[in-house]
């Protein structure tokens, strides 16, 4: 089976680093035309100096930004969106009765209503195709209570996962197809490297010795199930939330 996109145009969200970037590399090589979003404007630069000669662009782009989202994806009428960015925000673990109303959106906003904003942005273009895909990157964290300890993100990724869910049910029949994929931890970001090192080598090797395959997963990992949701081949896929866990549970 080989998955191409020859001149499909992609966009990719949280793609300067980690997931974004591999997933980014992986529809470049597969003949897609990318635009890369990201906040993170350096990393962006870094990204596009390692695909030269390919139909790469990087648009610096606050998803909070709802005004912003609209003239970035307005013209471009994507055929596969990939919405990757999310995360904690620098935050750490803290009892419930510490956590303002802050700091509890600046996550929520940040994994959910950035997706909503995307979303409706590219929405209307793939309806009017009859066709599109899109993949968000969720974590075992929508699926149970979450290895980070904040109770946000745990929320937050629930709700990622009921929206993209929902919007299955709905734009199916406009043939657009909308999943998800859960990746398991990876040490992709200073938040999760800095998770990784609290654990202490042995709770890590705990860690490892209750992975089924013994690793942790690499952004390639998460980046080929994207690959495979996003194509032809998964055309009669949607609603369906992919475990990559290298584990039989999230």
């Amino acid at each position: 089976m080989r998955i191409a996109f020859d001149d499909q145009v992609v966009f990719v969200t949280g793609a300067a680093r980690g997931i974004g970037a591999a997933i980014v590399a992986g529809f470049l090589d597969a003949g897609a035309k990318v635009t890369a979003a990201d906040i993170l404007e350096e990393e962006l630069e870094a990204l596009a100096r390692l695909h030269p000669d390919k139909p790469l662009i990087t648009a610096a782009l606050d998803l909070a930004d709802d005004r912003a989202v609209r003239k970035a994806v307005g013209s471009l009428a994507p055929d596969v969106v990939i919405h990757v960015a999310g995360g904690v925000r620098g935050q750490s673990p803290r009892p419930i009765e510490e956590v303002t109303d802050d700091d509890w959106m600046a996550i929520y906003d940040s994994n959910v209503m950035s997706a909503l904003h995307v979303v409706r942005a590219v929405v209307p273009s793939m309806k009017a195709r009859g066709s599109g895909r899109i993949v968000t990157i969720s974590s075992g964290a929508g699926l149970r209570p979450s290895l980070t300890g904040i109770q946000s993100y745990c929320s937050a990724k629930h709700g990622l996962i009921g929206l993209t869910r929902q919007l299955a049910l709905e734009l199916g029949p406009h043939g657009i197809t909308c999943n998800s994929v859960a990746p398991g931890f990876l040490r992709t970001s200073p938040d999760y490297e800095r998770q990784w090192q609290s654990y202490g080598s042995e709770r890590q090797k705990r860690m490892l010795e209750g992975i089924a395959m013994r690793r942790l997963g690499e952004p390639e990992d998460i980046a080929s199930a994207v690959l495979f949701l996003s194509s032809s081949q998964a055309s009669w896929i949607t609603g369906q939330v992919l475990p990559v866990t290298g584990h039989p549970f999230p």
